[in-house]
């Protein structure tokens, strides 16, 4: 029995690392890239284009044709910029198998809508069974080397989350299910902008201390933006919460940490994005949290410094001075 068919919309380092893996439990992957001359490129190469120690086997292949890409897939994989969601599920939704399974695999809020991941897709396409997300801590480069890692399938059908599970699940990568779906979003959005904070300090050569700080108190935010949600709070003390904040606020992978760190090292927002091959989704993530925060009256003020640099041009360092001379209060 032929094995069934996963399609990849985006064929970031992320996607490319999940697809990797799909391709060696012997599924057939059709990878959607908007540039056909990279599509070309990897399908000559059989190497991904960000992640050259993948060599693809005969069973991937590689679309400019988005509903080509999806033809017949049973697990349709959402591996697009938070931002640019919307405009590629507008491009599928006549073509989309009510049977299927929509993975989504990005990390962000929408800037205009300031809604997650699922609740614009379910927006374009209504309602959806089979819509997981899979989140964590979880670095493409470590993933394509095989090194043990573990992150969540989340959804509000309990039977999609475990489909998925098993889906992705090997000896190196071990999928636990989560039912809460918001909770799993925000978790996976707010992370990435105190990561930014985190490259700040790293900048300015601060130690162990602050970064300890940073984490905690970091936490403490996605946990009280989450509530907003009406998440679970449980959910950010998990793989989905305090374990991608650690990794993505520790990392030498993260594009986040490593933009904050251009940043306070003296780098300028716009030289270091133009410098990126990659998306660095805390960057408009800070953005949706400002307006968040605004519209709800939520006090957030790690992730309002990180808002104040990348979009108002204040001295990163001042803004940690700053927090750390707030009014004292309890823990």
């Amino acid at each position: 029995m032929p094995k069934k068919i996963v399609a990849f919309l985006g064929c970031g380092s992320w996607g490319g690392a999940l697809g990797d893996v799909l391709s060696k439990k012997g599924y057939n992957i059709q990878f959607w890239h908007r540039n056909s001359d990279t599509c070309h490129e990897m399908e000559i190469s059989r190497k991904h284009y960000l992640l050259p120690s993948i060599v693809f086997g005969k069973n991937v292949s590689f679309h400019s044709d988005i509903n080509f890409a999806i033809n017949g897939a049973k697990y349709i994989i959402l591996a697009v910029p938070s931002q640019d969601m919307r405009s590629v599920v507008c491009r599928i939704k006549d073509s989309l198998n009510p049977k299927s399974y929509i993975v989504n695999v990005s990390k962000g809020i929408e800037n205009e809508t300031l809604k997650t991941m699922s609740e614009v897709i379910s927006e374009i396409v209504g309602d959806i069974p089979n819509f997981i997300t899979l989140s964590g801590p979880s670095h493409a480069e470590e993933v394509v080397k095989k090194k043990p890692t573990a992150i969540v399938s989340a959804s509000n059908n309990i039977l999609a989350a475990k489909e998925i599970q098993n889906l992705f699940s090997t000896n190196k990568l071990r999928v636990y299910t989560n039912q809460d779906l918001i909770g799993v979003e925000i978790g996976g959005s707010v992370k990435n902008v105190v990561a930014i904070a985190a490259g700040f300090c790293d900048g300015f050569g601060y130690g162990d201390n602050t970064k300890a700080a940073l984490i905690t108190r970091g936490i403490k935010e996605l946990s009280k933006l989450g509530t907003c949600f009406g998440a679970n709070t449980e959910t950010f003390f998990g793989l989905a919460g305090i374990g991608d904040l650690i990794v993505t606020c520790s990392s030498v992978h993260s594009r986040n940490r490593k933009l904050g760190e251009m940043i306070g090292r003296g780098s300028d927002l716009k030289s270091v994005l133009s410098k990126s091959h990659m998306i660095v989704e805390g960057v408009k993530t800070a953005f949706s949290i400002k307006k968040i925060c605004e519209k709800f009256e939520i006090e957030m003020p790690i992730c309002e410094a990180v808002y104040k640099v990348l979009y108002k041009g204040s001295d990163p360092e001042q803004e940690v001075d700053l927090l750390m001379t707030r009014n004292l209060k309890s823990e």
